[in-house]
């Protein structure tokens, strides 16, 4: 019946106290998304207390699987098919060793904690699933949700940020929102930009969340605030780029601004240098650089013979060619 007690305490367990951060604290090296640690160490301990409060008036019991639907404020977009089914065979061995944790709503039940677990379940063509019945206000689970899965490093800043979303309703000063999660105010704006991204990043998003971090979504929602249709037109060049690995989400912002203001192209943008030659004041060529390859160009008439071959022979010594 403790399964998320146990788990909250597991966390706290080893988390510095608020005390423990003085002076200038150091900056997070991790690259994952905005976190204030001493605010999450209150809000985890805080969830904790709510939790054994909860529990406390819980009754385990055998709930029918069709009677069972996931909690609507779980961020996670994605579980791992490998564990999931690593899961299912041990509880198919020995069976389950945490039972879930559900309320109540209308006819059925609604999953307050392990939903990984209800998965496996299904995976198995259980009938039912052993789970703790806890009185729990939309507020709660809400709160739950985030509590759970906000210090999760597997979990995506997009991920958490739909289901911060899901819970504004529930907390409709942000400033109570932020501090339920542990985070500040601004760093929660960071998790509310994605909402202000283009429809197709965030369908690309909902296929591959981790694609974008909280810090890049908040300077890209800024930049095409800045840029309107210009930037909105620039992003849509640029976007295949991240996805397919050719630009660093963290470039993207500036690569709007600079296409906007300076008619850069996107290939440009994303990494492109040209390195221009010169025979006296002529430019003879130009050996350009980008996600393609290199190139080394010259105009019809500047190489002499004899330049052609020192040419063919310096490549010829770096690589074996054929004619």
């Amino acid at each position: 019946m403790s399964n998320i007690r146990e788990q909250l305490m597991a966390k706290t367990a080893n988390l510095p106290t608020p005390a423990d951060f003085k002076g200038d604290s150091k900056k997070d090296k991790s690259g994952r998304g905005p976190q204030t640690m001493p605010g999450i160490t209150s809000a985890l301990a805080a969830a904790q207390l709510r939790i054994q409060e909860l529990e406390a008036k819980g009754i385990a019991t055998d709930i029918e699987m069709d009677f069972l639907t996931p909690n609507p404020w779980q961020p996670r977009r994605q579980f791992n098919e490998v564990k999931l089914a690593e899961l299912a065979r041990s509880i198919g061995e020995v069976g389950l060793l945490q039972a879930a944790t559900v309320r109540r709503v209308g006819d059925g039940f609604q999953l307050v904690a392990g939903e990984r677990r209800w998965r496996a379940h299904k995976l198995l063509n259980k009938q039912s699933i052993r789970a703790v019945v806890i009185e729990c206000s939309d507020q709660d689970m809400a709160a739950l949700a985030l509590m759970e899965n906000v210090t999760r490093d597997d979990l995506t800043d997009y991920e958490i940020a739909i289901a911060v979303r899901r819970a504004e309703s529930e907390f409709p000063q942000r400033t109570r929102l932020a501090k339920v999660m542990g985070v500040t105010r601004n760093d929660l704006y960071k998790f509310l930009a994605f909402d202000e991204l283009p429809d197709f990043i965030k369908s690309d998003l909902d296929l591959n969340p981790s694609l974008l971090a909280a810090n890049s979504a908040q300077e890209i929602a800024n930049a095409l605030k800045k840029t309107g249709e210009s930037g909105l037109k620039a992003i849509r060049d640029l976007w295949p780029l991240v996805v397919n690995g050719d630009l660093v989400p963290s470039k993207v912002a500036a690569a709007i601004n600079a296409q906007v203001t300076r008619g850069v192209s996107a290939a440009d943008a994303g990494g492109r240098s040209i390195l221009k030659i010169f025979s006296g004041k002529i430019q003879a060529g130009s050996i350009t650089k980008d996600v393609k390859g290199l190139t080394i160009k010259f105009k019809a008439g500047v190489v002499t013979e004899e330049q052609e071959t020192l040419l063919r022979e310096q490549i010829g010594k770096m690589f074996s060619i054929s004619e």
